[in-house]
């Protein structure tokens, strides 16, 4: 107990042990696979690494949209996206080990038509592509989110010595600010570290594709760690079925827009039927990726839309876990379908290199949310409005 009297989070040593094991196949399999198979290594390691940026950066907007709006329900389950917030220079440490290290993952470094093209459109590519200024944007985008996750969570915890609502008059007022940021930041980091390795495709509804995936995914997150918490003690009496009814809302209404986002960019390309830009699509339809697309939809949009749709679905603990993992497997199967096409050949692939990275992608971030949830306590106790959020009925 702390000295607010909330118990704080820990990982019990059966559960440590376990993650440092995945942890460790994923550090085996990325050595193996650096002399075996680079190639598909280093897509593998692109889509852990965004898979567990996005995770963490869906925490902290969630944390900032939930300050700027003056929701109060989310206050008693705030240190769960909080620590989701907390592990996000994991994901940014693996992005710029693959930036340094395998920089020839994106075509565009070594494509000698891309260099040689005279065209205006070729030419602002490669200004926006070139090394130096790919790598300043990228610290950029790191710094902003790191700096606002270690701003907004601070005054959060340094609510917890004193209970001076000041400190979430400054979350409200960084929060705001931080929306508009990240808002521009993800957009141009899912261009540059996605979208660029087919660097002469473009969809100027990519970013809020990558935003719908990404949040949902998050949100599917926040539930299954809330859940763990309210089992293992910390959140038991805390999480109540009103949070869970909204959290579930939350979980529907973005599968629905994730499903509206992806029906809407093939939809508008389709019907254009221009071929630089209907390559992408084309090449997702054949050699086996069309069935790898279709599940994609099925486990991002249709299941979460028609297992959610009902009122009771979404305050039930198990079937509500269930939806959130199912859409947990479907961000995976949305990015390996945004990034193998475009490195790993006409046939889907899946093996020893993608399961091993993805392995030591969970237990490394089961890890580091381990130790961030230890950091503080489990229920942010001196929040003004955390009365209201206990008491919160839907």
């Amino acid at each position: 107990m702390n000295r607010n009297g909330v118990q704080p989070a820990a990982l019990t040593r059966s559960v440590r042990t376990s993650l440092m094991a995945l942890a460790a196949i994923g550090i085996v399999t990325a050595a193996a696979g650096g002399f075996a198979a680079p190639d598909r290594m280093w897509a593998s390691w692109l889509l852990v690494a965004f898979y567990l940026l996005g995770i963490g950066l869906a925490g902290l907007c969630f944390v900032a949209i939930h300050y700027t709006v003056g929701s109060t329900w989310s206050v008693g389950i705030r240190r769960v996206p909080e620590a989701l917030a907390g592990t996000l220079a994991l994901p940014i440490a693996m992005l710029g080990v693959l930036f340094l290290a395998h920089p020839q993952l994106y075509a565009w470094t070594t494509d000698p038509a891309f260099a040689a093209a005279t065209d205006r459109a070729s030419a602002f590519k490669r200004f926006w592509l070139s090394r130096p200024f790919f790598l300043g944007r990228a610290v950029v985008y790191s710094a902003i989110w790191l700096g606002s996750a270690f701003a907004i969570r601070s005054r959060s915890r340094w609510q917890d010595e004193d209970g001076d609502s000041r400190w979430t008059r400054e979350n409200v007022r960084l929060s705001a600010a931080f929306l508009i940021l990240f808002g521009i930041t993800v957009t141009l980091a899912s261009f540059d570290w996605v979208m660029s390795l087919e660097h002469h495709w473009f969809s100027t509804i990519f970013g809020v594709y990558t935003f719908a995936g990404l949040f949902e995914s998050g949100l599917a997150a926040i539930i299954l760690v809330a859940l763990w918490l309210e089992r293992t003690g910390p959140l038991d009496g805390v999480l109540n079925e009103g949070h869970l009814h909204d959290l579930g809302k939350l979980l529907f209404a973005f599968g629905v827009f994730w499903a509206y986002i992806w029906f809407s960019q093939y939809m508008l390309i389709w019907y254009t039927n221009l071929p630089e830009e209907t390559a992408y699509f084309i090449r997702r339809e054949q050699g086996g990726w069309f069935a790898v697309s279709m599940l994609n939809l099925v486990l991002n949009g249709v299941i979460p839309f028609f297992v959610l749709l009902r009122s009771d679905a979404k305050r039930h603990r198990t079937m509500l876990a269930a939806v959130a993992a199912i859409v947990l497997l479907g961000r995976w199967i949305d990015l390996y379908v945004m990034i193998f096409p475009a490195v790993g050949g006409d046939a889907p692939v899946f093996g020893v290199w993608e399961l091993g990275l993805t392995l030591g992608g969970v237990g490394a971030l089961g890890l580091v949310l381990g130790q961030v949830l230890t950091t503080a306590s489990a229920v942010p106790a001196s929040d003004p409005d955390l009365l209201e959020s206990l008491q919160y009925e839907h």
